[in-house]
């Protein structure tokens, strides 16, 4: 029978969220001794616990059809092999956000990124950060370091740096500061470019149908409310992401239950202004699952 082979993360910041998002769509696991290879029980799909910066070449060397990677990781890994090489992103999933920033010490008279020009910087991303700088026409000397990057200004290794920036807490502790974002990333789902046969190619579609229902429910909320009649068109126009509510009437009053499917995040500013229309008895729900 055939099998698709997914590579998650093993440890680390998309590790549990990439599992819980295969468990999401149905996906359950019997995990080998080592806990690096999980058997897929109820769906054809098996799963590969790796280091991050070994999915992508996983995958473009045919030992497994998916993997789950920050963008990041995938784009560094092709630049780094030939312009030729390339993945799919069959689908971005929400976590995982991160930013590819330039660094400068703080004391550093350097005001815009047009002034690395001919200066040292360090990284562990040194083909996409040599690939952004390029398409700007800053030409620089790349130095690659595996870890702690933030310390080789203070060494005197480096002028700069370009490294993963969230809260920018590790940047001040060594008097650096953001000079400029150059890549914005997020977890995603990567495939192969080449041919993979048609039985596999049905199981990857489903699969990839019960994922759009997960991101769908998770990025939808179900609300319920009451309003007057004559209010039907601007609860709609309130409503974020809906276009036709499902409308009911209730037994022995003039009002009507409206019940909708928003496809766009609710906030409180929205149920303030459906309750300054007319609404009341708000409530908003998660979404569970959905399949269009």
């Amino acid at each position: 029978m055939s099998r698709l082979r997914v590579a998650i993360q093993k440890s680390g910041r998309l590790s549990e969220k990439s599992l819980d998002i295969l468990k999401s769509c149905g996906l359950s696991f019997a995990r080998s001794k080592d806990k690096l290879f999980w058997y897929g029980r109820d769906f054809p799909v098996d799963v590969l616990l790796v280091r991050d910066d070994d999915i992508p070449r996983m995958l473009l060397d045919g030992v497994c059809e998916l993997g789950i990677v920050g963008e990041n990781i995938a784009r560094e890994v092709m630049l780094s092999r030939n312009s030729e090489t390339k993945l799919n992103c069959l689908r971005k999933l929400g976590f995982g956000h991160c930013r590819l920033s330039i660094a400068v010490p703080e004391d550093l008279e350097i005001t815009s990124i047009s002034d690395l020009e001919g200066t040292r910087i360090a990284t562990s991303y040194p083909a996409l950060t040599r690939h952004l700088l390029e398409k700007q026409g800053i030409s620089t000397e790349i130095t690659e370091l595996s870890g702690s990057v933030e310390i080789a200004p203070g060494l005197g290794t480096a002028d700069a740096i370009s490294d993963l920036v969230s809260t920018g807490t590790t940047l001040r502790a060594n008097h650096l500061r953001e000079l400029e974002e150059l890549y914005q990333s997020q977890a995603a789902l990567y495939g192969r470019v080449d041919d993979i046969s048609a039985t596999k190619q049905q199981l990857l579609d489903q699969l990839l149908a019960r994922l759009e229902g997960v991101m769908q429910a998770r990025e939808s909320k179900y609300v319920m409310l009451h309003a007057p009649r004559e209010a039907l068109e601007k609860i709609t126009e309130l409503l974020p992401g809906v276009e036709h509510p499902s409308v009911m009437p209730l037994e022995g009053s003039d009002r009507i239950a409206i019940h909708a499917v928003c496809g766009e995040a609710v906030f409180w500013e929205h149920l303030e202004a459906l309750k300054a229309a007319g609404a009341s008895a708000i409530l908003v729900l998660p979404v569970e699952k959905m399949l269009a």
